[in-house]
């Protein structure tokens, strides 16, 4: 077995929660590239245990989320479930991730019967073909001068699962030299997944969180947590599932920064399937400091 398929089985462990009581679910937690739990795997395993109550015709149309504190990577992590209503269309749930006796993250999220209405979607933005691009492999050791080895490394460490090629140079790449505020990236699952809706759904979620910030720091010419020039962390998180996709084959995440101030950054972002479907739609707010 290789290592990316090594990796993606231990993330798909990760999702797969402990159930612990009826509504509530006990989850793992591994060190992101900095030495705290990376909010992407919090909002997944919130998302799994949310969807471990809902009935299996019905799919995640929506979630919002609050980070609240930091998560120790040391520690598991508990998830509480609060069936807030069942309805004849909609199912509602509201999640509170809780460590060391501390609720560190919230989420809401809105499951839907699958039903006919009323399409249209904004158009897919030009990218060139994923194949065409390097993989974080052939990449990072481009950039041997700017990052720290051990960094790269545990980026490479962090992203093993996933294979996420960037399309144009990331944020570390242009220290000090500010670029427009968009950034796009190809990605999907190193590996082949179950035919399980909530699972593509849950691992999207998971890869939302690596990069949709790198915007902001575009717009300043900063590198970001890679080399040390920001400090930050997500704040909260917003996703709109609109289409069936699959997160084992190719998708764009669009990205864009709208703005920046009071030490916060704003990303927006769209993620199509190669054939050009708009399935997600993600919006995301985090802290972003310069260092004193």
């Amino acid at each position: 077995m290789n290592s990316s398929s090594t990796a993606l089985d231990e993330l798909l462990d990760l999702l797969d929660l402990e159930r612990i009581e009826q509504d509530v679910f006990r989850g793992q937690s591994r060190p992101a590239v900095i030495p705290r739990v990376f909010g992407g795997q919090v909002a997944a395993q919130a998302l799994v245990a949310a969807g471990r109550t809902v009935p299996a015709d019905r799919t995640a149309h929506s979630l919002h989320a609050y980070f609240l504190r930091t998560g120790d990577a040391g520690a598991p992590i508990v998830y509480m479930v609060d069936r807030i209503r069942d309805g004849r269309s909609f199912t509602t749930r509201r999640v509170v991730a809780v460590q060391h006796g501390q609720p560190i993250f919230h989420l809401s999220a809105s499951f839907q019967t699958y039903e006919e209405g009323l399409e249209h979607q904004a158009p897919m933005p030009a990218a060139p073909p994923p194949e065409s691009l390097p993989t974080a492999e052939e990449m990072l050791p481009t950039y041997a001068g700017v990052i720290d080895p051990n960094v790269a490394e545990r980026l490479l460490e962090a992203r093993a699962a996933v294979d996420l090629r960037y399309v144009d140079a990331p944020p570390f790449a242009s220290v000090g030299d500010p670029r427009e505020p968009r950034s796009q990236v190809w990605f999907r699952a190193n590996g082949k997944l179950a035919d399980d809706p909530l699972l593509h759904i849950c691992l999207v979620t998971y890869v939302s969180d690596m990069t949709l910030l790198d915007s902001v720091l575009l717009a300043h010419g900063r590198g970001g947590w890679a080399v040390g020039d920001v400090v930050g962390a997500s704040l909260d998180h917003a996703m709109w599932f609109h289409r069936p996709f699959r997160a084992d084959e190719w998708l764009l995440y669009d990205q864009e920064s709208a703005s920046s101030s009071g030490g916060r950054g704003l990303g927006q972002a769209r993620i199509y399937t190669e054939d050009g479907r708009l399935a997600v739609s993600v919006i995301q707010e985090g802290v972003i400091r310069v260092p004193r």
